[in-house]
């Protein structure tokens, strides 16, 4: 079993910046891969940014330039920096893992088997 928690998410104007986290435990090995996905009210979850062991980076259109997913030294927390943000960021923002998919899959939710409880950002105007 793999356990994601979420932080970091809050209030910001637009604009301005946030940093999320999520703390990775369990069982996980490699190969593997991370996402984050967001889920605006009334809206589908989808995709924004994946990293996996292989190194391999991917960002959703909407977001490329502006967010950057990374993890630490020690591989057990995974970040998004997000930057220049846009009301249209509000949503809740999830963590995801999985034991190892194609890359072309990275920001398919149905590859990931576990989830976070997810973190809400709201930018106003």
């Amino acid at each position: 079993q793999v356990q994601l928690v979420e932080s970091g998410g809050g209030s910001v104007q637009a604009g301005g910046s946030l940093r999320l986290s999520c703390a990775a435990s369990g069982y996980t090995y490699s190969p593997y891969s991370m996402a984050w996905f967001r889920q605006p009210p009334g809206k589908e979850r989808e995709g924004v940014a994946a990293f996996d062991s292989g190194g391999t980076t991917t960002y959703a259109d909407s977001v490329k330039g502006r967010f950057t997913i990374s993890q630490d030294n020690a591989r057990n927390t995974l970040y998004l920096h997000m930057d220049s943000l846009k009301p249209e960021d509000t949503a809740m923002y999830y963590c995801a893992y999985a034991h190892g998919i194609l890359n072309s899959w990275l920001l398919n939710r149905a590859m990931y088997a576990y989830w976070g409880q997810g973190t809400q950002v709201t930018v106003s105007s």
